[in-house]
């Protein structure tokens, strides 16, 4: 087991019981809570835990802010579907389409790399922004291969869609646990299982020689210059590996919803988000990423549904019950925020470890 996480324990009893928790949570989901809802929560936080920890990788690692996050993300996303809608909606458009994104991606990520991560702090992180705001520009323009704003859908190879099913000699569709094993099911186990490779390739990376590096360029690039390492192609290297790995969660996200459009990968919406969630985990943890993004997604989820039960709990009480309206979630979530920070500085997988 330790092998497998690349030597990187969660070093917290508490920590461990967690993570132990929500994989079998994440498991168990489709026998567990039945309905659409909770299985497009549950892929959702299998997606989002790939893109939040390839980002850790560049801002908790190696130090680097970038806000073109979401366009590598999104062009993971379009590449699928670009793929999908120009060739035969198979197995050889799919490995097509995440070829294709990944070369652009990398291409990109290499390009900003090389040219902007001389510059120091926020001036490289204006020219990431800059950067990604063109691209999104660019999307929104070449409606011919993107769909423009409207986005595109497509369709999936015969095993994924929500139509397959498998069936007996009798023409019944076969269940387990009561659960019919149809193309959802299947695509569902398909993102928990490259969600999972990808993230332990994460821990591979950031454990390995290579990671340490970055540690050190995060916590005094001068001192690792004057050592011999070449900081300029260690950020640049860490760049195209974030870009890489945000490129195959994008390509999660459309094999789920088959589906993808500027609103589902391009927002800055997303980038905030991701922000946020690698600030509440830990940065520079991995696992603060698991933790981080099962608690912002459900409560950017069922918060609201709370908040409406609460202010029919409180109607007595006007002032209180208006405080608690559903129209103000966005109100609380960033006041959990705040007060995550403050009593988790390190975020929740830091403050857990230093109990231990």
């Amino acid at each position: 087991m330790i092998r497998l996480l690349s030597g990187d324990t969660p070093r917290s009893r508490t920590l461990t019981v967690l993570l132990l928790l929500l994989l079998l949570a994440l498991v168990c989901t489709p026998f567990l809570i039945p309905g659409a809802r909770a299985l497009n929560m549950a892929a959702k936080i299998c997606i989002f835990v790939v893109l939040v920890a390839s980002y850790d990788l560049l801002l908790g690692y190696t130090g680097i802010v970038s806000f073109a996050h979401t366009m590598f993300f999104g062009i993971g996303g379009y590449g699928v579907a670009i793929a999908m809608t120009r060739f035969e909606p198979g197995w050889g458009a799919l490995l097509a389409g995440i070829v294709g994104a990944l070369a652009v991606s990398m291409l990109l990520a290499l390009v900003i790399g090389l040219f902007s991560l001389r510059v120091r702090a926020i001036f490289f992180a204006m020219i990431t922004l800059a950067v990604a705001t063109a691209f999104a520009t660019l999307v929104s323009q070449l409606s011919a291969w993107t769909g423009g704003e409207d986005g595109l859908s497509f369709k999936v190879p015969a095993l994924l869609t929500p139509g397959f099913a498998l069936e007996d000699a009798d023409g019944e569709v076969r269940e387990w646990l009561g659960v019919p094993l149809n193309g959802k099911l299947f695509s569902y186990y398909l993102v928990l299982a490259g969600a999972a490779v990808l993230f332990l390739l994460l821990l591979r990376v950031v454990n390995s020689p290579f990671g340490r590096v970055l540690q050190a360029i995060r916590e005094n690039d001068f001192r690792a210059e004057a050592i011999g390492y070449r900081t300029v192609v260690y950020r640049t290297v860490s760049t195209v590996l974030s870009a890489a790995f945000a490129t195959l969660a994008g390509v999660l996200m459309a094999i789920w919803l088959r589906y993808n459009g500027p609103d589902t990968s391009l927002s800055f919406e997303i980038m905030v988000d991701i922000l946020l969630i690698v600030v509440i985990g830990g940065m520079g943890t991995m696992y603060g990423a698991v933790i981080g993004t099962v608690l912002f997604l459900l409560a950017q989820t069922y918060l609201q549904d709370v908040m409406k039960l609460a202010s029919e709990a409180t109607a007595a009480l006007p002032l209180l019950s208006s405080l608690l309206h559903p129209d103000r979630w966005l109100l609380w979530l960033g006041l959990l925020f705040v007060l995550s920070v403050y009593y988790f500085p390190q975020g929740i997988v830091g403050r857990l470890r230093a109990l231990r």
